[in-house]
């Protein structure tokens, strides 16, 4: 499912929250998601939604590109010092430390 990538417009920001929460008060407890996707916006998105159960979900995220001041995918990036700094990016916008 595509909240704001790949699949048409990005859906509302509050909307994919509301559907986030849902899927987990379904029993939904594992959540895909990528720096990519927006690219960026969908780990903000997860992670504010997440948020309040953070305890009580996975949540994995992937990484792998350098990205233009366009935010335009620019290159493959799996050094080193680029892997630091993805997956600190990715923990402060998913909310989490773990």
């Amino acid at each position: 499912m595509g909240l704001s990538h790949g699949y048409g417009p990005a859906t509302d920001t509050q909307q994919a929250i509301t559907l986030i929460r849902s899927a987990v008060d379904r029993g939904i407890t594992f959540f895909d998601t990528a720096e990519v996707y927006g690219p960026y916006l969908n780990e903000q998105v997860v992670g504010e939604a997440l948020a309040p159960v953070r305890d009580q979900v996975v949540i994995a995220t992937k990484f792998g590109f350098t990205f233009g001041a366009d935010n335009k995918q620019q290159i493959l990036n799996s050094r080193p010092e680029h892997i630091r700094l993805a997956v600190e990016g990715s923990l402060r916008r998913l909310k989490t430390d773990f």
